[in-house]
């Protein structure tokens, strides 16, 4: 793949839900090690947006490539064999097993043959803790129930685990949304250690505070409408906020309940 080809580009994808447009005209592109920041508020279509990124939904209109090559994925499965990876805000973890077998699950190492095929435990610890180092992870116990972990930790491991796999572009669902500042930050390193890697993540928020420090790129989008891409350069902080909360709609509101207060 040529240094200048995005390891994902969308070209005026549309998606309907019966006669709502849910999608309007989108294009992306995403580049190897760049984090692209989508913001926008709720109901803006983020969530539809990564569906279609990930495979749950098929785009009506327009065009899907990775690494330059036209693409269409039946399913999540189909996306994540050319390495499109997704982290969802609920995460896809069991509280009570350990980290080691959420890090493997469904990918589990096995020693034996036939009926005697079973869980590699020790090699799967190791593997895992080997792996989570490489992050900046340091976990305790790779045997310790995943529960046991903060949220941020929990979020860390998910990425890790991603990253092992060949996630070569890496989409987070509002990873810090329930997270305090501290718990943020440690998710955020971690997503500038996967873009130090090479990895291209898509870091979905409504969250500017959360997305300003870490993008390369951010993407304004409302109403299933693009507004606008633009470089840190581009676009100072107040603004990005100003353009998210709908800056105008709230300068109108703010002087009509002004109105109100003097009758």
């Amino acid at each position: 793949m040529s240094t200048s080809t995005p390891v994902l580009e969308v070209r005026n994808i549309v998606k309907y839900f019966g006669t709502v447009i849910a999608l309007n005209d989108i294009s992306l592109r995403l580049m190897p090690g760049e984090v692209l920041c989508l913001l926008g508020d709720n109901g803006a279509g983020k969530s539809t947006l990564i569906k279609t990124l990930s495979g749950v939904h098929k785009p009506d209109e327009g065009e899907y490539l990775v690494e330059g090559k036209q693409v269409s994925f039946d399913s999540p499965r189909d996306a994540l064999a050319h390495g499109i990876a997704t982290v969802y805000q609920d995460l896809a973890m069991i509280p009570l097993m350990s980290v080691a077998r959420n890090f493997f699950l469904g990918s589990e190492p096995t020693r034996g043959w036939g009926i005697f095929k079973r869980f590699d435990v020790a090699r799967a610890s190791q593997i895992a803790r080997e792996e989570l180092n490489k992050m900046g992870i340091d976990i305790r116990d790779a045997d310790q129930p995943v529960g046991t972990l903060s949220g941020g930790e929990r979020q860390s491991v998910a990425i890790a685990r991603a990253v092992h796999f060949g996630a070569k572009v890496l989409i987070l669902d509002e990873p810090t949304s329930a997270l305090g500042v501290k718990q943020a930050g440690v998710v955020l390193r971690y997503i500038a250690r996967a873009r130090a890697q090479g990895v291209a993540v898509i870091f979905i928020t409504h969250n500017p505070h959360h997305a300003y420090p870490i993008g390369d790129k951010f993407v304004i989008l409302k109403r299933g409408r693009i507004m606008g891409t633009y470089t840190k350069a581009e676009l100072p902080r107040d603004e990005m906020i100003r353009m998210m909360s709908g800056g105008e709609e709230l300068d109108a509101l703010e002087h009509e309940l002004r109105e109100f207060a003097g009758k």
